[in-house]
């Protein structure tokens, strides 16, 4: 599994930061899901967060896309906060903490 879940210093709400390694090949939109899943204790396809009332995961899976060319696109970064939760998006993983 792509996953890791680690403790963070005290004053986070829910006491744990998860990082989730994407595969080249997975939309971003499906590793946050998975990572938000994965911080809040639930499977994926019964989560209680549904993304789509944060962000618009068309438009974050197209930051991310690469090139015509095959390139990869610059190094950039996706924050946003999912109630008490902040997520950050990169092009290799997502970082979901308290």
């Amino acid at each position: 599994m792509n996953e890791r879940t680690t403790n963070t210093p005290s004053g986070c709400e829910f006491g744990q930061r998860v990082q989730y390694d994407r595969d080249d090949n997975e939309p971003p939109s499906i590793a946050v899901a998975t990572a938000l899943a994965t911080y809040h204790g639930e499977d994926v396809t019964d989560s209680s967060v549904r993304l789509y009332d944060y962000i618009d995961p068309e438009a974050l899976d197209s930051l991310f896309v690469r090139t015509y060319k095959g390139g990869e696109r610059s190094n950039g970064t996706v924050v946003f906060d999912v109630g008490e939760a902040t997520v950050t998006v990169r092009r290799d993983r997502v970082e979901v903490t308290g």
